[in-house]
C-alpha cells in the first residue's frame, strides 16, 4: 500500500479521514476514477466504500446517516449525469435539512486534456448548476489548495445549522495529477463545525415570562431533537412549567412515556392553549390549520393566543423552492436554534419563582395525564379490533410488530405507517426515530432507512424500515447494497399494491365532477401483475418472507425473519398485504 499521497485524489482521501468520514457511497463513474484508485490502493478501506446501483441511493443513504449519526458520509456521483441522477435525494435532504456531502467528479476544464465526445457531453459550467437551488453551498475548484479549502468548508457548511446538503466538484485530470513537492493536508485544529447559532437572551425571557403565567400552554416540536441533550432540555422545560407537547414528527423530540406527551390531541389542545410554542417547526402555518373537504383553510388557534416561533428556517429560505411553507403572524419570531433556546428557558424559568406556584399547572398536569391515558386505551383498543381484518390492517399490523421487537432495541429508521408505531410502541429514546423523505420525493425510503441502519451497524439494534410499495418500486435495489455491504435492516413492506396516494385524488376528483370513482385504479394500481417483494429481495441476496395477507401469518414471519437477521447480519423483508387507508398526521 501506498504511505505519502502522490496524487491529488490521494489529498482528498486524507483530508476526508481528517474529518472523520467513515463511508462514501457511490455507483463507479470515471470522472472520479482518481478517488475512486485512492480510495481502495491509498485509503486502504478508510473510508469504507458503500457500493449502491443509482446515485440517488447514495445521496438517500447520506441523508438517513446524517441525521442518525449527526455527521456526514460522503455520496460521490459522476459528473454531470451522476448528478442528474442524485438530484431528486439532494432535494429531499435539503427539505429535511440533513447534513450530506456530495462529491462529483467533473472536467478536466483544461480541453486539450478531455478524451473525444464522452468528455466533453459529460463537462459543464458549472456543473453545480444543476443543483445551486437546493444545497447550502456548490464549489468546482481547482489546484490542491483550492481543493483542500472547498472541502473542509463544505464540512463546515453543511454541519452548521440549519444543516444541509453541500456539492463539489472535482476536477478529474487535478485528480490524477501528480503532486508536485511537498503538497499535505492542512492541519485541522479543533472542531470541524460552527457552533450554533443562539437566540436573543432578551426574547427568551418575555418567553419564558409568558409560559410560567400561562393559563393553558403548548409546545409543538418537530426538529428540535434528535439530539440527547436537546430532547431532555425539553423534557425539563415540560415538567418544569406542567405544558403539554406535541410531537410533529420530523425528528424524535419528545419521549411518548412522558405523560405530558399529548401528541394526537391537537385538535383539542390547539384550540384550549393561551400560549403556543413552536420548536423549529417546518410548516407553522400548517400545524395550526386545517384545510375542510370543501378547500377552505380554518385556524385552529383561539382570539388572542400568543404563539412564539423559535426556529432557523428563515436561514434556509431560498426562492427556487416554496419549501419555506405560508407566511403567518406571530407574537414573537425567535431566530436561533431551539436546542440553545430550550435550555436557556429551563434556566430562567427556574429563576421565576412565583412561575413554580402557578395555581393552573397542578390542575393542568392531572387533567392532561388522563386525557393522554384515554387517547392509549383507544388506540389499543382500535388496532385490537382490527386484528382479523383482510386485508391488513396497518393499525394492526403497527401493534404486531410492536409486540415482536418490544424486548428488542430498536430503531424505526423510516416509514410512519400513518403514525401507529408512535401511538402503540415505546418511543422512549431519541434514536428510535430517524426520518421521512423531507422533500416527498418517491425512492428516498430505502436508501435512507439503509443508511439510518449503516450509523447503527455494531451497536446491537434492530432496524426497521416501514417501506411502502411504490416507494420501494423507485429504488429497489437499495436491498442488493444493504445485502453487499451487510446491513442489517427488517423491511416490512405494507403493500397496498397502488400509488395510493394517487388513488385518492383520482377519487377525490372524479366524485367532485361527478364521474365514475371506478376509474380511480386506472394509473395507479400496481397490479396485474404484483410485484413479489419477497422474491426480489431473495434475488439480491435478503431474506424474504410473504407476501403475507393472514394476520395469523405476520408474526411467524416477522420473527423468522429476525431470526434469520441476527444469523447472517443480512437485510430481511416482509411483505405484508394491507388495507387501503387515507394517510394521517402522524
Amino acid at each position: 500500500m501506498v504511505a505519502k499521497a502522490q496524487y491529488g485524489s490521494d489529498l482528498v482521501v486524507d483530508l476526508l479521514k481528517s474529518l472523520g468520514i467513515e463511508y462514501v457511497a457511490f455507483n463507479p463513474g470515471s470522472s472520479f476514477r482518481g478517488v475512486h484508485d485512492s480510495l481502495v490502493n491509498y485509503g486502504s478501506g478508510n473510508p469504507e466504500i458503500i457500493l449502491v446501483q443509482h446515485e440517488e441511493i447514495s445521496v438517500a443513504m447520506a441523508q438517513g446517516y446524517g441525521i442518525a449519526a449527526g455527521k456526514p458520509m460522503v455520496a460521490i456521483t459522476h459528473d454531470m449525469v451522476g448528478l442528474q441522477h442524485a438530484s431528486m435525494a439532494i432535494y429531499n435532504a435539503w427539505c429535511d435539512r440533513a447534513p450530506v456531502m456530495v462529491l462529483g467528479g467533473g472536467g478536466p476544464m483544461d480541453v486539450s486534456k478531455r478524451r473525444p465526445w464522452i468528455e466533453w457531453v459529460h463537462t459543464a459550467l458549472v456543473q453545480g448548476n444543476i443543483v445551486r437551488d437546493f444545497v447550502k453551498w456548490d464549489d468546482q475548484p481547482y489546484g490542491t489548495a483550492s481543493v483542500m479549502e472547498s472541502l473542509v468548508r463544505g464540512y463546515r457548511l453543511a454541519t452548521t445549522k440549519p444543516c444541509g446538503p453541500v456539492y463539489i466538484a472535482l476536477d478529474s485530470d487535478w485528480q490524477e495529477t501528480p503532486l508536485d513537492g511537498d503538497a499535505e493536508v492542512p492541519v485541522l485544529r479543533g472542531q470541524h463545525r460552527s457552533t450554533p447559532p443562539s437566540p436573543e437572551s432578551s426574547a427568551l425571557e418575555k418567553v419564558a415570562g409568558w409560559l410560567v403565567e400561562a393559563r393553558f400552554p403548548l409546545i409543538m416540536a418537530d426538529r428540535h431533537g434528535p439530539d440527547p441533550e436537546a430532547v431532555a432540555s425539553l423534557v425539563e422545560l415540560a415538567d418544569l412549567t406542567s405544558t403539554p407537547v406535541i410531537d410533529l414528527g420530523r425528528r424524535f423530540n419528545f419521549p411518548n412515556t412522558h405523560p405530558l406527551d399529548l401528541t394526537g390531541a391537537e385538535a383539542t389542545l390547539i384550540p384550549q392553549a393561551d400560549l403556543i410554542v413552536l420548536l423549529e417547526a417546518e410548516d407553522p402555518y400548517g400545524c395550526l390549520h386545517r384545510m375542510g373537504p370543501d378547500r377552505k383553510i380554518k385556524s385552529l388557534v383561539a382570539s388572542g393566543t400568543k404563539i412564539v416561533d423559535i426556529s432557523l428556517r428563515d436561514m434556509a429560505t431560498r426562492s427556487w423552492s416554496n419549501a419555506y411553507e405560508r407566511m403567518f403572524e406571530t407574537d414573537m419570531t425567535i431566530a436561533g436554534d431551539s436546542a440553545v433556546a430550550v435550555r436557556e428557558l429551563v434556566a430562567i424559568c427556574k429563576g421565576l419563582k412565583k412561575g413554580l406556584e402557578n395555581e393552573y399547572q397542578v390542575r393542568r398536569r392531572e387533567s392532561l395525564e388522563a386525557v393522554q391515558c384515554e387517547m392509549k386505551r383507544k388506540w389499543g383498543e382500535e388496532a385490537a379490533g382490527l386484528s382479523g381484518s383482510r386485508p391488513i390492517a396497518t393499525e394492526w399490523l403497527a401493534s404486531v410488530i410492536g409486540e415482536v421487537i418490544k424486548n428488542e432495541d430498536w430503531v424505526l429508521t423510516s416509514g410512519a405507517l400513518r403514525g401507529w408505531p408512535r401511538r402503540l410502541w415505546n418511543w422512549d429514546k431519541p434514536y428510535r426515530w430517524v426520518c421521512e423523505s423531507g422533500g416527498a420525493g418517491l425512492g428516498q425510503g430505502p436508501g435512507a432507512a439503509i443508511g439510518a441502519a449503516l450509523a447503527h451497524k455494531g451497536k446491537g439494534r434492530l432496524c426497521i424500515d416501514l417501506q411502502p410499495d411504490g416507494d420501494l418500486l423507485m429504488t429497489p435495489q437499495a436491498i442488493w447494497t444493504a445485502v453487499k455491504s451487510k446491513i442489517p435492516l427488517l423491511m416490512v413492506v405494507y403493500n397496498n399494491r397502488s400509488y395510493f396516494n394517487s388513488e385518492s385524488h383520482s377519487r377525490s376528483v372524479a366524485a367532485h365532477r361527478g364521474r365514475s370513482t371506478e376509474t380511480r385504479l386506472i394509473g395507479t394500481a400496481i397490479d396485474g401483475p404484483p410485484v413479489n417483494f419477497a422474491g426480489l429481495a431473495r434475488d439480491f441476496g435478503a431474506h424474504g418472507e410473504g407476501p403475507v395477507t393472514d394476520p395469523r401469518e405476520v408474526r411467524p414471519a416477522l420473527e423468522r425473519a429476525i431470526a434469520m437477521m441476527k444469523q447472517t447480519g443480512l437485510p430481511a423483508l416482509v411483505d405484508v398485504i394491507c388495507e387501503k387507508k387515507e394517510r394521517g398526521r402522524g
